[in-house]
């Protein structure tokens, strides 16, 4: 029940912000992979598991979540969402985290990005009683070639 209803008020809250990109002062999206929370309640680091991240090919990341003094955070239960603002599209696939690993690091899967440019990866994040969420940018680039 519990499930159902996060997953339903964290849709709700995601859909309401999907036009909302973390920007700082100068208007350009933050790249960086660590992250507070929008409500400064976590700090949120991402790491993919393979780099580069390649086009059109299932990846998995790493998830490490902290408190704002940096205990780790077990047990909490995170929604997925994301895709690509500037094209108006999700993501191909339905992302999610699969597995704590301890000490906070958690296992996101079927991460799978379908073209180039910019894309966001939004969270929500439900650990006890504490409820928070956080987008991340990230840009991926065209593969090199071999001339």
């Amino acid at each position: 029940m519990f499930g159902r209803a996060f997953t339903n008020i964290s849709l709700a809250a995601l859909a309401s912000i999907v036009a909302c990109v973390n920007l700082p002062t100068d208007g350009e999206p933050s790249f960086s992979l660590t992250r507070v929370t929008d409500a400064q309640k976590f700090v949120v680091t991402l790491k993919p598991l393979t780099e580069p991240v390649a086009i059109n090919q299932i990846h998995s990341w790493r998830i490490k979540l902290t408190t704002a003094s940096g205990a780790p955070v077990t047990k909490a239960v995170f929604y997925v969402g994301g895709g690509m603002p500037d094209h108006g599209h999700g993501f191909p696939t339905y992302p999610r985290v699969t597995e704590q690993l301890g000490d906070g690091t958690y296992l996101l899967e079927g991460m799978k990005f379908s073209m180039h440019g910019r894309w966001e990866i939004k969270f929500a994040i439900q650990a006890a009683d504490v409820s928070d969420m956080v987008t991340f940018n990230t840009m991926v680039a065209l593969p090199a070639t071999g001339k």
